[in-house]
């Protein structure tokens, strides 16, 4: 069970944190791997290493989800190089205003967070679907998987920060993830959501190894903790199995239980 021999998982965001491990993740089960992210130098020293490390493809390219140019010119060259894809991971993300209270959040950080985090997943997700559409058509391949990466902050608020517009895309993350599923569930593509709790990335570290925020943990996650490295993975590579046939419109938290209390 779980074996991606023979099948391609693309993941935005691969360059680092989350959507990396990911990707490693998958390589780790056998899959093909296409890296796609702003800073492609990353995405060819993984691509190198895993290559060698696991015996799997792995095409790195330079993608800006914001760009619908640029997610036109990855299902390009995506078909040109294996002609299917059964797995999309939309990983990235990013916001802008963080800390900032909403009655004095600027209209432009809100625009940029909403494009980046809610709009390039909707954007992605068209293309990539209809590149499985057509892989399906043409006997490529036999199914579809579409994984979103909301969050925590999409199912609940907070009272650790102030971030309404992370809020706001990643709840709207989750109810889309609802409605794509509705639509595709005839065409043998699910869509679901994972939903990460606290986690150490590149990006994150610095904030969470405050005292601030290791008392706010203590105090908020059952498990007192954070998320470890590759905590991810087994349910990324779950929800992209063929074997999940029957599991759509999920959105699964990953969080050492802070949104079960």
């Amino acid at each position: 069970m779980f074996d991606y021999t023979g099948k391609v998982v693309a993941v935005t965001g691969a360059s680092s944190g989350l959507g990396k491990q990911m990707a490693e993740g998958y390589a780790q089960q056998g899959a093909d791997l296409v890296l796609m992210a702003r800073r492609v130098e990353r995405l060819e020293a993984s691509a190198k290493e895993w290559k060698e490390k696991y015996g799997v493809d792995v095409l790195p390219i330079a993608c800006d989800v914001t760009s619908a140019n640029s997610i036109k010119a990855a299902t390009d060259a995506i078909k040109d190089h294996f002609g299917h894809c059964e797995v999309i991971v939309n990983c990235a993300g990013g916001e802008k205003g963080t800390g900032t209270p909403l009655v004095d959040y600027k209209r432009e950080d809100w625009d940029f967070t909403l494009n980046l985090d809610l709009t390039s997943i909707f954007a992605v997700t068209q293309g990539f679907v209809n590149m499985m559409k057509d892989a399906m058509a043409a006997g490529k391949q036999t199914y579809g998987r579409v994984i979103n990466i909301a969050s925590i902050y999409g199912l609940v608020g907070n009272t650790a920060i102030p971030t309404i517009a992370y809020h706001t895309t990643k709840g709207a993350v989750v109810n889309f993830t609802r409605g794509a599923a509705a639509e595709l569930a005839t065409s043998n593509i699910t869509v679901n959501a994972i939903c990460p709790g606290y986690f150490y990335t590149e990006l994150t570290t610095e904030t969470l190894n405050s005292d601030y925020f290791q008392a706010f943990a203590k105090q908020s996650v059952p498990m007192q903790r954070y998320g470890h490295e590759g905590e991810l993975n087994s349910v990324a590579i779950f929800l992209g199995a063929e074997e999940s046939s029957y599991v759509t419109g999920q959105a699964i938290a990953v969080d050492g239980g802070y949104t079960c209390v």
